[in-house]
Parts: C-alpha cells; sequence; structure tokens
C-alpha cells in the first residue's frame, strides 16, 4: 500500500515542480529582456526582482517537499548567516537532489545561490539569457592551446571575469561550487586512492579561479557537509518521500583570513609551489569533512 501511494505522491511532486518551474520561468524570462536596457539603476532593479523571482520558485518547492516528500533536514551551523552578507559555498556531491537541499536550506536565509557558468552558456535558448539576467557568472577561460599560440591573452580570463564581477560589489551573493567537481559513485570512488572513505579528491581549480576573480568581494566561507543516513537517493527516492532524513553540516570561515594565509596567493594560476600549498589545504579541510561524516555514519549505525 505504502508503495502505491509513494508513486502517487511522487507523480504530483514531479508534476508540480515542473508546472512551479514554468510558472516563474515565464516571469524571468520576461523580466531578463527589461533588463537588457542598458540603464545601471535599472539593471540593478531588475535584478533585485529576479532574484525574488527565484526565491518564490524555491519557496514553493520547499512547500511541494514538505506536502508529498516529507524529509526531515537537519541542519546545524547557520547562526549567524545573512541576506546581506557575501558568500562562497562549497559542498560534497553525492546526489541531484543536493541541489535541491542546498537551495531550501539556504533560502532566505543568504542570498539566492549561483553558480560560475562556462561563457559559451550565455548562447543556450532562453537559459543563457535567464542565467545572465539572474547574475550568474559567466567564465573567461582561454584554453592551454590558445595560450601557446597568443601568449598575449595570459592572466586576461581572469581580468575579464574580475570585471564581470564587479556588480557584486554593491550587491550580496553567494557563489557555489561542488568541489568534487562530479557526483559521488561506488565506480569513481573505487578508482581513487582510497585517501577519503567517503569523498572523492578535491579539485582546487574551481575555488582558486572564483577566489582569484572575486575574492575581495567576498565575505565568508560555508563549508557544507551533506548526509544522507539511508544511502545516496535518487530523485525519485526523494519526490517519492523514501528520503526521511537529511543531515547538513555547515561550518563558516573568513574569506579575508584565507586569502592572507600561505595557502592561497594571487600568482596560484602561475606559480606551482602555491598550487601546491592549496591544494593541501583544501585536502586537509575534506579529510575534516570525511571524518565528520564517518562520525554521523558511526552514530547512524552503531557497529560501524
Amino acid at each position: 500500500m505504502f508503495a502505491v501511494f509513494s508513486v502517487i505522491f511522487g507523480a504530483i511532486s514531479t508534476l508540480i515542480y515542473f508546472l512551479n518551474t514554468i510558472l516563474w520561468l515565464i516571469p524571468i524570462l520576461v523580466f531578463s529582456f527589461l533588463k537588457l536596457l542598458p540603464i545601471p539603476i535599472w539593471q540593478t532593479f531588475m535584478s533585485y526582482l529576479l532574484d525574488g523571482c527565484a526565491t518564490m520558485w524555491i519557496s514553493v518547492n520547499t512547500l511541494n517537499q514538505n506536502l508529498f516528500s516529507r524529509t526531515k533536514i537537519e541542519i546545524t551551523g547557520l547562526e549567524g548567516v545573512s541576506t546581506k552578507d557575501w558568500y562562497l559555498v562549497i559542498s560534497n556531491h553525492r546526489s541531484w537532489v543536493d541541489i535541491l537541499v542546498l537551495q531550501r536550506v539556504f533560502n532566505r536565509k543568504i542570498p539566492f545561490l549561483k553558480f560560475f557558468l562556462k561563457k559559451e552558456l550565455i548562447w543556450v535558448p532562453f537559459l543563457g539569457l535567464a542565467w545572465w539576467a539572474l547574475d550568474f557568472p559567466f567564465m573567461h577561460r582561454y584554453s592551454k592551446a590558445l595560450l601557446a599560440k597568443r601568449p598575449d591573452l595570459k592572466g586576461k580570463d581572469l581580468e575579464n571575469t574580475r570585471k564581470a564581477c564587479e556588480k557584486f560589489k554593491h550587491k550580496p551573493v553567494s557563489i557555489m561550487n561542488f568541489v568534487e567537481g562530479t557526483r559521488l559513485t561506488d565506480e569513481k570512488h573505487k578508482r581513487q586512492s582510497g585517501q577519503f572513505q567517503h569523498l572523492l579528491k578535491p579539485k582546487a581549480g574551481g575555488i582558486a579561479f572564483v577566489l582569484g576573480a572575486m575574492g575581495e568581494q567576498l565575505h565568508k566561507l560555508l563549508d557544507v557537509t551533506i548526509h544522507y543516513p539511508d544511502g545516496t537517493p535518487s530523485y525519485w527516492d526523494f519526490v517519492s518521500g523514501k528520503v526521511r532524513r537529511v543531515q547538513v553540516q555547515v561550518k563558516v570561515q573568513s574569506v579575508d583570513e584565507l586569502l592572507k594565509s600561505d595557502a592561497f596567493g594571487s600568482d596560484y594560476f602561475e606559480n606551482p609551489t602555491q598550487r601546491v600549498k592549496f591544494q593541501r589545504w583544501l585536502t586537509e579541510l575534506w579529510l575534516e569533512k570525511d571524518k565528520d561524516i564517518q562520525v554521523l555514519s558511526a552514530t547512524q549505525n552503531p557497529d560501524a
């Protein structure tokens, strides 16, 4: 009987996700075209309006989850966060469900989460315009092959991205980065050295690029750990009410202290020694995260 209700709830929930997305995508696209008017104060006003639409989209998704998924999310470490601050948010990555969980956890607590996107994605029909209007930062990265042919372009990609992010000086933002670069699976985990029991190796390049482009604008680093006590869920598991609990831990660090530390330097992309130092710092952070997940797993399974 539960299985029947699970299928029904999952189907209804999926339909609501779809309808809610269409409902808010329409005004977002309309406002996106209006934002093309090259008047700075008007574009700033439209940016806040667009973020409001995105926030409402997440709020309705959360209501949907409360009605049909009924997943309990246990959160620690959110004290002191604010929608008026600037954040770099990093997290481990277990499932596509992670994005729904992060949006729900941080909605109306910090600025709307945004991802760095490749500049080519701005040409994706409709979505590219929406991402631009929602102030998703676009990366200007040159390939090694092009830099070999055009040495004069060295450092220009970071400079261009930094200029594109100047709008965030006066508008709070949260930049999201899944440091592992991909979702954890048993196959991917087995291919790695075994340094981490519950995680994949972290990749420093993405964070380094964000810090290089926006470091002086960002105030706090939110280190997020997501743990699913009953195992990694699929999207269907989540929408059909099979995920009973999700545990989320948030640790707050000062970005300013990180930038001034020995771990990160302004010459990260040019200095191999500096890259090693930053990778070492990130690996230590991930080893601590791995221990945190082990504690959560042991609490859930005393014999583990």
